[in-house]
């Protein structure tokens, strides 16, 4: 793991990948636009929203579709002001935190996000396994124990570069409408009455909670963190005039994309409240229960099958997001950076085992009430990630002349005093169920310390902003400030190492060596014998293949010192990318060869990445000869 630079990219491997200041037709720039919001649309349709939508649908027939309405466009005004946020500012939610609040609160942020962004791993692995049991009939534990494997995909989907990524999203994201529209036309609902389901009624008070389900199920906070940063992979023209089109653009991208989510919502209540509602089953809340049932009210063998497809396309497309969104919270609170497999593996882990204890312990029947407990969950969080937007987007001291409107901000505080209300009371409702049916009184006692200091927490989020201080150890300009190059003075290097591995690429890492010495530099020859006798016995091993070893390395030294050259050979074992760090440490040298093989892909899993382990376990220069 590495410390970043204040002055970091939010995800850095991708920024201002996507060059859109090209001249080009009008068609292909408003394509080379789209894309992040299509990332950000799949945390509106994941596994974790399919629960409230056929609660709705099967008790209440179409007359909630007015609030999937609501909460869209809910999403779609605080989804625009993120990627406000980042197209402005250069900033990601998280980095713009860190740069406003003090450490102490933002580590609380930082905290809350993660549990956010677990939460949300939790739905989609969920979602996967029960996707997969669904199609193959394999118990519940396999299929969780099934989706680690999808933990390396996004650092393939990397490799590749954003626009593949957002393809292979996009996909995904085609497959779930595909798979819900030809089921809405096996369902054939009636029209006539889907109409009158956008006119805002409210049958009875179960209708209301439901409705806050679907609310707090919709607006998702690691969304608001994920958009902000991926604005940024587009690389605009930063005048005022390239500012206002990249904000016009984005917007019509979210639009588009959020209107997608909104279909899939919409098409599963719908199809609950053809299928059940109008069946008589009204209490069809359970994913499971709605696919058993399909088969039978349809008539079709074909309606489950989408069903499960659509279930398991949604939770893979949602753990890639899910796991972008956590190397932004990561970075931008706390300026670190993990190894992206072990920040995946970690991630998935916490949502894994949860799931595992639970099936262990109370069987696959709780699995649905884990469901609804990551909701809630999201739902503790979203509060302290709206109300920073909302202030950071106003700000005209940051923002400029692009910091939003009156009325924008008007209505950008009722959505979130609506959601942090609703979501506060399904909070609040768990909560009491939780003190109510504790066994003992320090339980109780824990759950309102916890409560006291989430709701102190809220007030600080809200009130600091407003006082005008900022995070004195983060910079808040909004462009670093420019830079004097000072004396550019020739470093001069006394002992360079040089890790060779006996191929054909040697001679061209000697003779970069050889160009950043001088006469008086002294050449540090590292070669890593790998042998299995090696790797156990150190350097006890006395096989042929360190007797061969041992007598190349000779002859390179040999071969230097005819020519005048000061060098020495030293032999490392064992762990290859450790070894080397340990004789640069030993031998003290001051600047570092090494040859990159080039490989990609799988092929670094196979072989390994020592060029990215040294690097951040030296404290010299490293250079990389290709």
């Amino acid at each position: 793991m590495s410390r970043i630079k204040d002055s970091a990219a939010s995800l850095s491997e991708v920024h201002q990948s996507v060059d859109t200041t090209q001249p080009r037709s009008r068609w292909r720039t408003l394509l080379a636009f789209f894309g992040p919001a299509y990332l950000v649309s799949v945390g509106y349709m994941d596994p974790g929203n399919w629960a409230t939508d056929l609660a709705g649908g099967s008790k209440y027939g179409y007359a909630l579709l007015w609030v999937l309405l609501m909460s869209n466009l809910m999403a779609l005004l605080l989804q625009s002001l993120s990627a406000r946020l980042g197209i402005v500012r250069n900033r990601d939610l998280a980095q713009a935190n860190r740069e406003t609040y003090p450490p102490v609160v933002n580590f609380l942020l930082y905290i809350l996000a993660e549990i956010a962004i677990a939460a949300t791993d939790l739905a989609e692995v969920l979602g996967m396994a029960i996707g997969l049991q669904l199609l193959s009939g394999i118990p519940l534990m396999w299929g969780v124990g099934l989706t680690v494997l999808d933990t390396f995909l996004l650092l393939v989907l990397q490799r590749y570069g954003i626009r593949k990524m957002e393809a292979f999203i996009i996909a995904l994201v085609a497959i779930v409408g595909i798979s819900f529209f030809i089921e809405l036309i096996i369902s054939k609902p009636q029209m006539n009455e889907v109409v009158k389901g956008f006119i805002p009624t409210l049958p009875d008070e179960t209708a209301l909670y439901i409705a806050i389900g679907i609310i707090g199920a919709t607006v998702m906070p690691h969304n608001l963190y994920l958009h902000s940063a991926l604005v940024q992979t587009r690389k605009i023209s930063k005048d005022d005039k390239g500012i206002r089109r990249a904000l016009r653009l984005n917007f019509a991208d979210s639009a588009i994309a959020l209107n997608l989510a909104f279909f899939v919502n919409a098409a599963i209540l719908i199809l609950a409240a053809t299928v059940f509602h109008k069946g008589g089953h009204t209490e069809v809340a359970d994913i499971s229960q709605a696919h058993h049932m399909l088969e039978g009210l349809l008539g079709s063998k074909m309606a489950p099958i989408l069903f499960a497809v659509a279930l398991i396309a949604a939770g893979q497309s949602s753990t890639v997001t899910g796991t972008l969104a956590g190397q932004i919270v990561m970075e931008g609170y706390l300026r670190l950076r993990i190894n992206p497999w072990l920040r995946r593996l970690l991630t998935r882990l916490l949502a894994i085992v949860p799931a595992l204890l639970v099936i262990l312990i109370y069987g696959e029947e709780k699995v649905g009430e884990l469901l609804v407990f990551s909701q809630v969950l999201l739902s503790l969080q979203l509060g302290f990630a709206v109300i920073p937007l909302i202030h950071f987007v106003s700000d005209k001291k940051t923002m400029g002349k692009f910091a939003i409107g009156t009325w924008t901000k008007i209505a950008g505080w009722l959505i979130t005093i609506i959601l942090v209300y609703l979501n506060v009371r399904l909070v609040l409702d768990e909560v009491i169920n939780l003190i109510t049916g504790a066994e003992s009184w320090w339980m109780s006692a824990l759950v309102m310390v916890l409560c006291a200091g989430f709701l102190t927490l809220l007030v600080i989020t809200v009130i600091y902003p407003l006082l005008g201080y900022r995070n004195r150890d983060a910079s808040v300009n909004m462009h670093t400030p420019p830079r004097t190059l000072g004396n550019l003075e020739k470093p001069v290097y006394k002992r360079i190492a040089l890790a060779l591995d006996f191929s054909k690429h040697d001679e061209k890492v000697l003779s970069n060596a050889l160009a950043q010495g001088n006469p008086d530099t002294e050449y540090i020859l590292i070669h890593i014998v790998e042998s299995p006798s090696a790797r156990y016995f150190g350097n006890d091993s006395a096989d042929h293949e360190t007797q061969q070893d041992q007598e190349q390395l000779d002859l390179y030294v040999a071969l230097l010192k005819e020519r005048n050259i000061n060098a020495q050979g030293v032999l490392g074992y064992k762990h290859r990318a450790k070894s080397i760090v340990k004789i640069v440490q030993e031998q003290q040298a001051d600047l570092l060869i090494l040859g990159g093989h080039g490989h990609k892909g799988i092929k670094d899993w196979l072989y390994g990445e020592t060029v990215n382990f040294v690097r951040h376990y030296v404290s010299i220069p490293v250079l990389v000869v290709q």
